[in-house]
Order: C-alpha cells, then sequence, then structure tokens
C-alpha cells in the first residue's frame, strides 16, 4: 500500500495531512505549492483542476479535500473511531463535510481573501465585512449542534469534526470573527488534538 498526498502544510492539505496523522498510516506527502507548481503539466495529470491537495492512494487518484478525508476514514480507520460505525452517523459525517464546504467556508473565504490574502490595493473591507455577516448564520447552525454535546455525532472525535473543524479554523485568525460558546469549547477540543501538531509541524 503507498499513499502519496500532494500539497503544502499551509493550504488546504493541512485537512489531509491532520487526518493521515489521525490515521496513523504511512504516507509520503510531495510539497505542491498551489502558486505555479499546480499548474504545471505533470501535476494536472493527477488533478486536472489545478489545486491542492491531491491524493494517490494505491492508484486511487482524488481531488477535493474533505472527500479525501471521508475516503481515508472510511478506509483506513482501523478501529480508530474516526468512521463512524452506524450507517446513520456516516450519513452525518458527510452532510456535515458538505456543509462546512458549502455554508461555512465561502463567507470566511471572502474574509480570508480580503484581510490576508489580497494585496492591500486590491483588499475590499466591504466584502470583507459582508463575510463576517454571511457567516454568523452557519456559526449559529454549528452552535446549537454542538448544544450538550462535545462533538458533531455525540461523544466521540470523527471525520465530521475533522473535515468542519478544519474549516472553521480560519475563523480566530480573522480577527473580528468572534466563536460562540459550544463552537469555541468545541474547536478548542479538536485543535487539542497532537495529530494536528503533527500535521502543521510538517513545514
Amino acid at each position: 500500500m503507498a499513499i502519496t498526498l500532494y500539497g503544502i502544510p499551509q493550504s488546504r492539505a493541512s485537512r489531509c495531512l491532520w487526518m493521515l496523522e489521525e490515521l496513523g498510516v504511512p504516507f509520503e506527502n510531495v510539497k505542491i505549492h498551489f502558486l505555479g507548481e499546480a499548474q504545471k503539466p505533470d501535476f494536472l495529470k493527477i488533478n486536472p483542476n489545478g489545486r491542492i491537495p491531491a491524493l494517490d492512494d494505491d492508484g486511487l487518484v482524488l481531488f477535493e479535500s474533505l472527500a479525501i478525508n471521508l475516503h481515508l476514514a472510511r478506509k483506513h480507520d482501523g478501529g480508530k473511531g474516526l468512521w463512524p460505525k452506524s450507517v446513520d452517523d456516516q450519513s452525518r459525517a458527510v452532510q456535515w463535510s458538505i456543509w462546512a464546504m458549502t455554508e461555512a467556508e465561502p463567507p470566511l473565504m471572502k474574509v480570508l481573501m480580503n484581510r490576508v490574502f489580497l494585496p492591500e490595493a486590491q483588499r475590499n473591507e466591504a466584502e470583507a465585512g459582508a463575510g463576517e455577516a454571511a457567516f454568523a448564520k452557519p456559526l449559529g447552525v454549528l452552535e446549537g449542534a454542538l448544544a450538550g454535546r462535545p462533538y458533531l455525532l455525540g461523544d466521540r472525535f470523527s471525520v465530521a469534526d475533522l473535515n468542519a473543524g478544519s474549516v472553521v479554523s480560519w475563523a480566530p485568525t480573522l480577527g473580528k470573527l468572534k466563536l460562540t460558546p459550544n463552537v469555541a469549547a468545541w474547536f478548542s477540543r479538536c485543535g487539542e488534538r497532537p495529530a494536528l501538531a503533527r500535521a502543521m509541524g510538517r513545514r
């Protein structure tokens, strides 16, 4: 079995590095940068979208970070509990992963682009403010889902928490965005996991 993850920790590939560290499976990290390198012909054969991350799991090639994590958790869990046992909880894990991508990430990305990534002259504070305002709705949904439970699917950390948490992790870095109480406590629990520290230590 050979697993190769293409991407750098300072990107969405960090989500997949975190998952691989949680699973404890051997893998190679090929550090492809999202600017320039991901658009070269050789890498486009792996991911024709020209984006990172991409995964080669023993010949199966996948792109989209949260889909990669769902695959890794399902195939390589080995009893660690990252992939839920019940079919219902498996469906909820997929739900929260899609939710993170479609509901939480777009407004956060709007803030991130206009406060961090874009050159100063291209930043638009009104757009950043709109992203902050839009994030309030998914933040409220997450706050309600975590009422009375430590993790999204119950008492145990799973791929649902890793995927959603890796997206929400942008919020505390953006200055004015404040997490609600249940989300803040959950985010702290997720952030204390040793596998995350190992993943982010891969420079």
